[in-house]
């Protein structure tokens, strides 16, 4: 069910989350969803190494607009003093939420000990936790997938161990870090770790639809709902979601013209954040994304890569609609 969630001393007006994705979750984007009803948003993870190193890019990454509070900042790392002395440093920026990203399954991170790679080391991850708690005021929370493979399924264990350690609510991916993105989510998990912690819990996985929302609830009885892919080129899958319980009715993505219209807005704002280079270069990805399923967006796609600047970006959607 859609209801206000609190986390630590934060409460969001509804518990539908964005979920932290590295190249998508920039700040234009967590605007975009929040102006469609997300009740939190989480920003692209950030490296505790880059920042202690005052790593030029990180900065652009920790950017916060007013606008989308509540807001996530997520840290990723596996030295404890570095994650906690980085969180301290940073607590000042605004912020709401610092989460540790535990989930993150791509190599150049696991491989280096990082992200899901924590989940084999339960001590490691209740020391990193402890001590960013007593590290700053603001709320902590943790990112976890079901286990690294299926023969190491312990997120319960990690759970548990982030609960008492001071976390203030953990997020639960159910696919393993061997599976990636791949196959169904495994969403008894995520009703373990419910049945096991008194700290919120929030459910992570194949979540596409309204009805998704409310077979999770009603499979997990989490107390929040984090959407990943589900919102990459469908900012408005928040609105959909909060309208279906408001009224009932389920409703679609919305006509061609609307989605352009997003799309150009959500280039433009790419370009004032990122320079039109970078912005034109991320924007064949998202509008990619936001055509897929519409007439002509096999079409489209391949159109997508001669594109450099806005005025071709516009032509070619206003050549789609006309």
């Amino acid at each position: 069910m859609i209801e206000k969630l609190t986390i630590g001393n934060v409460t969001l007006d509804n518990n539908l989350i964005l979920a932290p994705m590295a190249g998508v979750c920039d700040l234009p984007f967590r605007l975009l969803c929040k102006e469609q009803g997300a009740g939190l948003v989480c920003m692209e993870m950030v490296s505790a190494k880059a920042l202690f190193y005052h790593n030029k890019r990180t900065n652009e990454l920790l950017e916060v607009d007013e606008r989308e509070r509540p807001v996530s900042l997520q840290l990723f790392g596996s030295d404890p003093d570095c994650i906690s002395q980085m969180a301290h440093e940073i607590e000042d920026r605004p912020f709401d939420i610092l989460d540790i990203n535990m989930g993150c399954p791509v190599p150049k991170v696991f491989n280096n000990g990082d992200g899901s790679a924590l989940m084999k080391n339960p001590k490691l991850v209740g020391e990193i936790v402890e001590k960013t708690v007593k590290a700053i005021k603001k709320p902590v929370t943790v990112k976890i997938r079901k286990g690294v493979d299926d023969e190491h399924v312990n997120a319960v264990e990690i759970a548990r161990v982030a609960q008492e350690s001071g976390a203030a609510a953990v997020a639960v991916h159910g696919r393993t870090r061997e599976q990636y993105y791949s196959g169904k989510a495994d969403w008894d998990i995520i009703r373990q770790v419910k049945e096991a912690l008194s700290i919120p819990v929030i459910g992570n996985g194949d979540l596409l639809t309204a009805e998704d929302v409310i077979a999770m609830q009603k499979e997990t009885g989490c107390d929040g709902f984090m959407i990943g892919r589900g919102a990459q080129g469908n900012p408005w899958i928040f609105h959909q979601i909060l309208h279906y319980f408001e009224t009932g009715e389920l409703i679609g993505k919305p006509p061609l013209e609307e989605v352009v219209e997003m799309i150009l807005r959500h280039a433009r704002m790419q370009i004032e954040f990122k320079g039109e280079d970078i912005a034109m270069r991320e924007m064949r990805k998202h509008s990619a994304w936001y055509t897929a399923g519409y007439q002509h967006s096999a079409r489209l796609r391949g159109k997508l890569n001669e594109v450099s600047t806005y005025e071709e970006l516009e032509a070619l959607f206003r050549s789609v609609i006309e």
